[in-house]
């Protein structure tokens, strides 16, 4: 009997063994034949790869092919997400900031917009391409470049947004409903809030003052619309003190940046409410005085 038992028990071992040798086996041999098959399946790939490429048209139609599969997988992660960005993007909007790169720029241009940028506490970008056009259209109409910057820094502390209680608007503070023909130039009045249209008509309205009023400092008088009072507030003198200070950091020299100027309110009110006349230009003597419409014209 206990021989028997002994002999079932061998039975089963050499059973299991037997099993476990199978299994193993099976198992082995399908990991051959997987990594085989798969190994195939890459190098028919590779294949069709290699044959694909070679061709220009099939090459071109896998780029097609992939290039749209990938757009619209983007379009529907944007869609599935509601992507802000993706809704308000505009990769073009950089074309209509008005900013320079100061690296680009002349030393002295790049000194001063730098200086500028640092007394008034605004972004040297917009202020270097603010210098800039000031020395390009200085040039063209015989002005001094610091002048103008000189006059954008006590009109406005250069905020193209700025607009004075008798309407006085942009950079140059010009009086927009006065100088309305001047920005037709420019697409219409609202042109006086894009920096450099504004800064161009300013130029024009100021290059007229002067030129009519015979010197400079009379000239500004005008700008400012005090040809008829007493004093112009300090007008005058701030802008001059203002324009030795950048012709200074232009010409090389140490300017510090919290240098003062004469503080004096300026009268804008004068502006609308008393009509600066103007010299008449030359004429014979029985010529009648210039009519109002063209005084007012010269006023900012």
């Amino acid at each position: 009997m206990l021989r028997a038992l002994a002999g079932l028990r061998r039975a089963q071992l050499a059973t299991a063994r037997s099993l476990s040798v199978f299994t193993a086996d099976v198992g082995h041999g399908l990991l051959e034949v997987s990594h085989n098959t798969l190994a195939l399946v890459g190098l028919a790939a590779v294949g069709v790869l290699v044959v694909a490429l070679g061709r220009a048209d099939m090459r071109g139609a896998f780029e097609v092919q992939a290039l749209e599969w990938l757009q619209t997988r983007q379009e529907q992660r944007d869609l599935a997400s509601g992507s802000v960005q993706a809704q308000v993007a505009e990769p073009d909007a950089v074309a209509r900031a008005t900013a320079a790169n100061l690296a680009d720029l002349p030393r002295p241009q790049a000194t001063l917009a730098s200086w500028i940028a640092r007394r008034y506490k605004v972004a040297p970008e917009p202020i270097g391409a603010l210098v800039q056009e000031a020395w390009s259209i200085g040039n063209r109409v015989g002005l001094d470049p610091t002048l103008i910057l000189a006059i954008m820094a006590v009109e406005s502390s250069f905020n193209p947004f700025a607009q004075s209680t008798v309407g006085a608007q942009g950079l140059m503070q010009v009086m927009t409903r006065v100088h309305d023909d001047k920005y037709e130039a420019f697409g219409g009045t609202r042109a006086a809030f894009d920096p450099i249209s504004n800064l161009r008509v300013g130029v024009l309205v100021l290059k007229e003052c002067i030129s009519r009023a015979g010197s400079l400092q009379e000239g500004l008088r005008y700008y400012v619309g005090a040809a008829l009072l007493e004093n112009d507030g300090g007008y005058v003198g701030r802008v001059m003190a203002e324009q030795v200070y950048m012709r200074n950091v232009a010409d090389g020299r140490r300017v510090a940046i919290n240098a003062s100027t004469p503080v004096a309110p300026v009268q804008r009110e004068t502006q609308a409410s008393v009509p600066a006349p103007l010299p008449a230009a030359p004429a014979p003597p029985v010529a009648e005085p210039a009519p109002a419409a063209e005084q007012v014209a010269m006023l900012r």
